[in-house]
Order: C-alpha cells, then sequence, then structure tokens
C-alpha cells in the first residue's frame, strides 16, 4: 500500500493499539492488585473478565450508532469514555470500583472494531483490504508489546495506580489527532484528486447479483439469516478464547510457573506479541496477493484463515515445553496465528458483505461472537487453576477450540452474506 490513505491505515494501527494497552494494564497488574484486594485467582478471573461483560453488550447497539451516525463522532465518543475510564481506575478504592471502571471501559472500547472494518471499507482498495486489516488488527499485539514492558517496569518502580493514570492519557492524544485528519474520503482536503478516484473506484468488489444492487440495505435480522455471518462468529468465538487467555492471564502463567518477577514477565510477554505484529501484517499481505487472480469475492480467504487457526492451534504444545526459550518460541508462533486469524476473519467478512452500509453491524455481530466465548477465557481459567493447581488444561480448551474453529471456517463460510445470495446464488469454489 501507498499513499495518503497510509495515514488511514496507521490511525487504524494506533487505535486498536491503545485499545489493548487499556485492556492488557489489569493483567499486568494482577499480582499486586489480588494482594492488596485480597482476591483469589478465581475473583481475579472475574475480574479480568469483567471489561468483556459490558463490550460485548454494547457492540450491536455501537454497530447500529457508527452506521448512523458516522465513524468520526462514535469513535470519538468510544475512545474518550474508554481512556477516562482507564485513567480512573488507578483511583479505585474496592472490589467493586475496580469492576466499574472497567465495565465503562468495555463499553467504550466496543467503538474499536465496528469503526475499523466501516473505516476500512471506506478508505481501501478491496485489493489492500487484508493488509489493511491485518496492520488494524496486529495494533492489538503491539499494544500488549509495549504495555508488558513500559507497564511492567511503572508497577515494579511506582505501584499499579500511575500505569493506569498513563495508559488512559495516550488516548487523549489519538482523540486530538482523529479529530483533526479524518474524514470521509471524498470529503478531505488533504487527499490528491487521483488518490481519491482510486479509492471510491475501488472499494467495492460485490457481485452485481449482490443484493446491494438494488439499493436496499439488509437489516440485522436479515444478516442473521445467513449460515456464513455465523460461521464467522463461530469461527471468531473459537480464537478469540484463546487471545483472551494469553491477554488475561499469560502474566500470571509466567509468573506462578515460571517464577518470573513484574518486570521480567513483562519483557517476556513483549517478545511473542511484538513477533506477531510483524507476522500478522505479513499474512494479510501474503492473503490479499493469494485471491489477486480469483477475486476477494470469492471467499477464498477463508484458506488461510483455517491455516491461521491450526497454527495458533500450537498452543497445545505449552504444558510440555520446559524450557523458557522453547516457550517463547511456542507462544511466538501461537500469537502470531492468532493474531493473524482475527484479522483475516474481519478481511473476510468485509470480502462478503454486499453492502458497504451492514459493514458496522455486521462486525459488530461477529465480534460478540466471539467475546462471547472470550468473556469465557478468565473465568474458565480461574476455575480451571483453582481446581487443577495447573495450567495445562487452560491451554488444552483452546487450542480444541482453534481446531474447531478451522474447521468452521472451512465449512460454514462459502458464500456471500445475502439472503438474496445464498438462495440463489451457487456457492463460491473451494
Amino acid at each position: 500500500m501507498s499513499y495518503r490513505r497510509g495515514w488511514i491505515a496507521f490511525l487504524l494501527f494506533s487505535l486498536s493499539m491503545i485499545n489493548y494497552m487499556d485492556r492488557v494494564a489489569l493483567s499486568i497488574a494482577a499480582r499486586p492488585i489480588a494482594s492488596e484486594f485480597k482476591l483469589t485467582s478465581i475473583g481475579m478471573g472475574y475480574l479480568l473478565s469483567s471489561f468483556v461483560w459490558s463490550y460485548t453488550l454494547f457492540l450491536l447497539p455501537m454497530g447500529f450508532l457508527i452506521d448512523r451516525y458516522g465513524t468520526k463522532r462514535m469513535a470519538a465518543a468510544g475512545i474518550f469514555v474508554w481512556s477516562a475510564a482507564t485513567a480512573l481506575t488507578g483511583a479505585a478504592g474496592n472490589f467493586v470500583s475496580l469492576i466499574a471502571a472497567r465495565l465503562v471501559m468495555g463499553a467504550g472500547e466496543s467503538s474499536s472494531n465496528p469503526v475499523g472494518a466501516k473505516v476500512i471499507r471506506q478508505w481501501i482498495p478491496a485489493g489492500e483490504r487484508g493488509m489493511v486489516t491485518s496492520m488494524f488488527n496486529s495494533g492489538s499485539y503491539a499494544g500488549p508489546a509495549i504495555c508488558s514492558v513500559l507497564l511492567g517496569i511503572l508497577v515494579s518502580a511506582f505501584g499499579w495506580r500511575l500505569s493506569f493514570l498513563i495508559a488512559g492519557g495516550i488516548g487523549f492524544v489519538w482523540l486530538a489527532a482523529w479529530l483533526v485528519f479524518f474524514g470521509d474520503p471524498d470529503k478531505v482536503g488533504w487527499l490528491k484528486a487521483d488518490e481519491r478516484d482510486k479509492i471510491l473506484r475501488e472499494r467495492n468488489t460485490t457481485s452485481a447479483m449482490s443484493k446491494s444492487a438494488t439499493g436496499e440495505s439488509t437489516g440485522l435480522l436479515a444478516l442473521m439469516r445467513s449460515r456464513t455471518l455465523w460461521g464467522l462468529a463461530i469461527t471468531q468465538g473459537c480464537n478469540v478464547y484463546t487471545q483472551y487467555l494469553f491477554l488475561t492471564w499469560l502474566p500470571s502463567y509466567l509468573q506462578a510457573t515460571r517464577h518470573l518477577d513484574i518486570a521480567h514477565t513483562g519483557a517476556f510477554a513483549a517478545v511473542p506479541y511484538a513477533a506477531s505484529v510483524l507476522l500478522c501484517i505479513a499474512a494479510g499481505k501474503l492473503s490479499d496477493h493469494y485471491l489477486k487472480r480469483s477475486g476477494v469475492g470469492t471467499g477464498k480467504r477463508r484458506n488461510a484463515v483455517a491455516i491461521a487457526m491450526l497454527i495458533g492451534a500450537t498452543v497445545l504444545a505449552v504444558p510440555f515445553i520446559s524450557s523458557l526459550v522453547g516457550l517463547l518460541v511456542v507462544f511466538s508462533v501461537a500469537l502470531a496465528g492468532i493474531a493473524s486469524t482475527t484479522s483475516l476473519n474481519f478481511a473476510l467478512l468485509n470480502d462478503l458483505l454486499p453492502d458497504s452500509r451492514d459493514v458496522a453491524k455486521a462486525m459488530a455481530f461477529v465480534v460478540v461472537g466471539g467475546n462471547i466465548f472470550g468473556m469465557m477465557a478468565p473465568i474458565v481459567t480461574g476455575y480451571v487453576v483453582a481446581s487443577s493447581g495447573s495450567y495445562d488444561w487452560a491451554f488444552g480448551i483452546a487450542g480444541l477450540l482453534l481446531l474447531t474453529g478451522a474447521t468452521v471456517a472451512l465449512t460454514m463460510t462459502r458464500s456471500p452474506i445475502s439472503v438474496y445470495v445464498e438462495r440463489t446464488v451457487s456457492r463460491a469454489p473451494a
């Protein structure tokens, strides 16, 4: 990708990065928070999961609001709310106020993925969609990579409360840049005419037989009749479970089983996340190249989704690894597969969705599916650790879900996301 639309990709990357910096801040500080508030592993599981409850609850309403009021206003409102809530987490005086701050943060963060999908559909030519979606999603791994090192040092040196204030403040810097520079590609003054024409000409690639050709937008209830949309949501869920396992419990796992202190835990955890950023973007670029001949509308990106999930399933090897170096390799490979799955699945959603006016609500539905599984990961892991005294089955459950998701991706995402299309158009070739 080249030209000035690269700034849009950078804004999306940094939005996702800040989003996940704020999410992972609690897991970095889990040990001192658990000590201060006398929390068991089960109590920490509920606390680590709490932001996902409101995040999931607000996703579908947020999708409708973004489709109606646009990405600029809703992204600004979302990051304002979640950044303020993150900063205020550092002032929490008890377990209830900690939960409350995380719930507000989750509600604000529900804007991020629907906004990203909508902006990519508005701004990015279809032939670049895989790479830019990967850039957007890779921010969710760059955030933990940076946060693991930075907040690990801050928590060790100054305590956990200051780390939340700093993490929250970063979001307000992004908000200022967004309000100044972002707009629709047919309206912003800083975009050159030839690039504007390219974006408007190449951003939609759906078949003339799709329902969008009638000029009618499909409502969510009609979209939910699509087997493909459910397939994307289930695939997302099987993947996000493992993502949230890493996001919420990896620092505690390293401290409890590998006996690392907070600072070294942050440095160790940063390596797999940093590796996954680069590998995720490369996977998106390769998927665009793979589809260059057949076209994105064929849905063949699902093959790349399945391969990425199989790579992520290497997490099954974690209980059998004794050395820190071997563990670092396995975590890096698994996280790269998980990161690539999310970005490729999001790109596949855009590939198979006929009407751009439905992007935010369809994305919200897929992310809801992901987070129904995701919200269970911290809680299930807490119970697994409490009952067995080990993390082995936590990684085993995650790996089995990834294998299930690969099967779902190959079997349930073979038609465009349109009730009309699925009734009248033959299935896309494998």
